[in-house]
């Protein structure tokens, strides 16, 4: 099993959603900057999740995205799914499993337990957790691009504040 791109930059848009009041509505340019996610992918991504029930989608002016319920009520593993679909380490694991060793094979019995744990782990991890421990990606490419910057240079024109 390997996390997409899709995958990645789903979560970090929910993210960037999770640190703002619940019900506030934000337009997708501001998270792409925030995470620096490419803008156009986000937005397909955001079409799933609005699907799923995680984000609602306003249209018009003032619209935007917004989290559907409190980031501490949604899990990772609902965001996951919501853009992965189901989390199946082998195809045996599958719902509509077609393996000729189902029922008897200690290699299904040993993936399917660290499915399990998998799906515990993200289960048991909210996305108001995750947006505890995140940083976000466009304030650490600012501090990044700031530290190239000679320091005569930012004496005289120190940058803005963010």
């Amino acid at each position: 099993m390997q996390i997409t791109k899709a995958g990645e930059y789903g979560v970090l848009g929910l993210i960037a959603l999770a640190r703002r009041p619940v019900g506030e509505v934000v337009m997708i340019d501001v998270l792409c900057d925030e995470e620096a996610i490419p803008k156009s992918f986000l937005g397909k991504i955001f079409q799933s999740l609005t699907k799923a029930g995680i984000v609602r989608s306003a249209r018009g002016s003032g619209g935007g995205f917004s989290l559907a319920r409190p980031a501490s009520e949604i899990t990772s593993l609902e965001i996951i799914e919501a853009i992965e679909g189901p989390i199946a380490l082998q195809r045996c694991l599958e719902t509509d499993a077609d393996c000729e060793h189902i029922g008897g094979c200690a290699l299904c019995g040993l993936l399917a337990e660290a499915q399990d744990r998998i799906k515990e782990v993200f289960s048991a991890t909210t996305l108001s957790d995750l947006s505890r421990r995140h940083l976000p990606n466009g304030l650490v490419q600012q501090a990044r691009d700031r530290a190239r910057i000679p320091l005569e240079v930012l004496a005289t024109n120190p940058p803005a504040p963010v």
